[in-house]
């Protein structure tokens, strides 16, 4: 069952959440570079608690309640998948070992006649 996609407009009051949101975190690296003659722990706090008040700030715009309408969305996606059993698992490993050691095999033995070929028969380089 596909869902229809339905645009939203973005309003003004969500563009100026966005761009607090974005100065919030632009204050946040600033207030931590300048108060590099601090502790450590306060230029730390500083960036953090700017960080989670940005994104507050974003969460409550229309386009963080669409990221969050869509983690959700794909949470329960991922609650339909079948996983498979540990035994179907490591036989799918095997035949993915298996393929990736036969390939070798094929794409060595293919360039050393490439080069038997080559350098050998045709240019003479060899014996």
């Amino acid at each position: 069952m596909t869902q229809a996609q339905v645009e939203t407009v973005t309003s003004g009051a969500d563009k100026a959440k966005l761009a607090v949101a974005a100065l919030l975190v632009v204050g946040a690296v600033a207030a931590y570079y300048l108060l590099g003659q601090q502790d450590a722990w306060l230029r730390v706090v500083a960036l953090v608690g700017l960080l989670i008040v940005a994104a507050v700030v974003f969460f409550t715009a229309e386009p963080g309640k669409q990221l969050i309408g869509f983690g959700r969305e794909a949470s329960r996606e991922v609650r339909k998948v079948v996983w498979p059993s540990r035994k179907e698992a490591l036989q799918m490993t095997g035949y993915v070992f298996a393929f990736v050691v036969v390939m070798a095999l094929f794409l060595w033995l293919t360039d050393k006649t490439l080069e038997w070929v080559l350098y050998d028969l045709i240019l003479g380089w060899r014996g």
